[in-house]
């Protein structure tokens, strides 16, 4: 028997039977037996506003999948442009098809030099990574117009490729300008992380070599950043996207939407409560002093995972390998002793508060030298092939444009009053 739940129209005594389909029901379906009653809910979390193919999360499991692979698999085995290819394509790579993916990415890195001489560098010196970033996204728009035909299969590869390609040279570019140092081209030999750490931290060698142990970590945390269902961000670039603007405009919305602190500023606000603790001594103190409700603890708990969140396992394994490159960073004990803590204390435990993958991924970038600036930008850089993969389904799925409806609560209607008699 097929699951349904059944609504009943109190002030007639009608019902509909609506099918479970998915998990959800059909709100068209409940709208023929309430036609103009809306269901209520400010910040859609009890709304599916979208069926997609590309990511499962089951928070109450504690489960993240990219078209069915578990993230643990993807973690380990895995690289960031291929789990790119993989969301955006719906299967792993053969060799073949990952070569030219490879290639095509690789060879559009450089961004158009007005881009750079005449837009990046024309914001002030303390300008935030994160707003450049933004506002850059938006300009390569005028740069590409013909971005503007989305109906273009052709056209349409070509405008992702060109943005997950240039997302790193922008970021780095912007970086290098916060802080007074000179553009570094890329480095079309490098891998793609690894030329990503040449164009932010070059200084005058004929060839920057990274450590291949923190290339390959800023490739895990590329992996585990590229998709998260449907977040804040991801609902911007569903949501500019519906509109058929053109795929920079909405990466540009959506960048927006992750330039906030309640969605992509979580691990500074990590490294701010660290620092503020100070020393192993004063964990235990400030954990009573979160029950007491004086403060808030960084980094645990989440809006969808009831359960340890699966990115925090791998990252902190990460975190190990980080800082046996770079020595432990001194936060790091202050971090264990307060995950340590508040796992085994009922308070966090009945309330369902475990580590998220924010916890530990600011220690690994502080541990890198990447100023906290940076943190947001590092999330923006790989969680584009998911935006892409989001707006490349929903335009293929035909989706309506959005548009939300209201309850409308403000004044009855009233007569104009002139003003001299206000």
């Amino acid at each position: 028997m097929a699951e349904s739940v059944t609504i009943t129209d109190n002030r007639t005594g009608e019902s509909i039977e609506i099918p479970i389909t998915n998990g959800g029901v059909d709100a068209a379906q409940w709208s023929k037996l309430l036609p103009g009653i809306w269901f209520y809910d400010p910040s859609f979390s009890t709304t599916a506003a979208a069926s997609s193919s590309i990511t499962e999360l089951d928070g109450e499991a504690g489960i993240l999948r990219y078209r069915g692979y578990p993230i643990e698999q993807l973690a380990e085995q895995s690289t960031y442009l291929e789990v790119a290819y993989l969301l955006l394509h719906g299967e792993l790579p053969t060799a073949e098809q990952f070569e030219v993916w490879k290639h095509d990415i690789t060879y559009h890195t450089f961004i158009h030099e007005n881009v750079r001489k005449r837009f990046m560098e024309g914001f002030h010196h303390d300008a935030h990574p994160m707003g450049i970033l933004v506002s850059t996204l938006a300009a390569l728009s005028t740069f590409y117009p013909d971005a503007k035909d989305i109906d273009d299969l052709d056209s349409r590869y070509k405008q992702i490729i060109r943005l997950i390609a240039k997302m790193p040279t922008i970021a780095a570019g912007a970086h290098r300008h916060s802080v007074g140092m000179p553009f570094v081209y890329p480095d079309n030999s490098l891998d793609f992380c690894s030329n990503f750490l040449s164009m932010m931290w070059k200084v005058a060698e004929p060839r920057y070599e990274p450590d291949p142990v923190l290339s390959h970590a800023l490739d895990v945390l590329f992996i585990l950043h590229a998709d998260h269902e449907q977040n804040c961000s991801t609902t911007a670039m569903r949501v500019v996207g519906s509109s058929h603007a053109d795929p920079y405009s909405a990466t540009a919305a959506a960048a927006a939407a992750l330039y906030g602190p309640r969605h992509g500023g979580a691990n500074e606000a990590v490294i701010r409560m660290l620092t503020e603790i100070g020393t192993i001594d004063n964990v235990e103190p400030f954990i009573a002093d979160v029950k007491a409700g004086k403060g808030r603890i960084q980094g645990f708990g989440h809006r969808v995972y009831k359960n340890y969140d699966p990115r925090a396992k791998i990252i902190k394994q990460v975190a190990y390998e980080v800082f046996d490159v770079t020595g432990k960073n001194p936060l790091l004990d202050i971090a264990l002793k307060l995950e340590e803590a508040a796992l085994s204390d009922d308070y966090f435990i009945s309330r369902k508060l475990y580590p998220n993958v924010d916890f530990y991924s600011g220690l690994i970038y502080q541990a890198m030298q990447f100023p906290m600036e940076m943190f947001t930008v590092l999330f923006a850089i790989p969680r584009v092939s998911g935006w892409l993969a989001h707006w490349t389904e929903l335009l293929d799925q035909g989706s309506r444009i959005a548009r939300p409806r209201q309850l409308y609560a403000g004044a009855e209607v009233r007569d104009y009053v002139p003003m001299e008699a206000r």
